[in-house]
C-alpha cells in the first residue's frame, strides 16, 4: 500500500504527517516542511485541519482513522496514554500500575517514546514518577509547551 507525507508548519516547529490512502500511520518532529507527496490523501487533509484546530485552542480530542504498529504491551500503554484527558497529566508509574505491570515505569517511558503518533495519542501528558518532565521525542520543551498550551485551554492547574 502506498505511503503519502505532507508536512505541516505549527508553533512546535514542523510535524510530517504520513499516511496511507486512509489511516494516519505517525507524526514526525522534521526540521523543514519540504518532504510532501504530490498527491494527498483525504486523511491528510484531515489531519492538518485537527491538529490546527487543536494548536488554535479549538479541539480537545482527534477524530483520525489511525493504522498504528507495535507490540502487544505498547498498544495497552497507548490505549491508556490515550485516555488521557486534555490539560490533564499522568505518571509513568500510574500507567504501570494500570496494566498490572507496578514495577514497569521504564517499560511504560520505552513505550510512551516509541509512540507513533505524538499530539494524537498525547505522551506528552506523561511525567516521570517525580511530576517531573521526562522525555519526549520532539524534545522537553515541545513537550512544556504543549502542556502549557493545554493549560491555557483547559483552566487546569499543571504545576510544571
Amino acid at each position: 500500500m502506498a505511503t503519502y507525507c505532507k508536512t505541516i508548519n505549527s508553533p512546535i516547529g514542523f510535524l510530517k504527517l504520513v499516511s496511507d490512502e486512509q489511516r494516519l500511520k505517525s507524526i514526525l518532529f522534521v526540521n523543514d516542511g519540504n518532504d510532501n507527496s504530490p498527491v494527498l490523501p483525504e486523511i491528510l487533509g484531515k489531519a492538518t485541519l485537527q491538529i490546527n484546530e487543536y494548536f488554535e485552542g479549538l479541539r480537545f480530542r482527534f477524530d483520525l482513522d489511525l493504522e498504528i504498529e507495535g507490540s502487544k504491551f505498547q498498544w495497552k500503554v497507548w490505549k491508556l496514554i490515550k485516555l488521557v484527558g486534555y490539560g490533564k497529566t499522568r505518571k509513568y508509574g500510574e500507567i504501570a500500575r494500570e496494566i498490572h505491570s507496578r514495577n514497569f515505569s521504564r517499560a511504560v517511558g520505552m513505550a510512551n517514546a516509541r509512540n507513533p503518533l505524538p499530539i494524537i495519542i498525547p505522551c506528552h501528558r506523561i511525567l516521570g514518577n517525580n511530576g517531573k518532565l521526562t522525555g519526549y521525542s520532539g524534545g522537553l520543551e515541545k513537550k512544556k509547551w504543549l502542556l502549557v498550551h493545554e493549560q491555557k485551554y483547559s483552566g487546569n492547574s499543571l504545576f510544571i
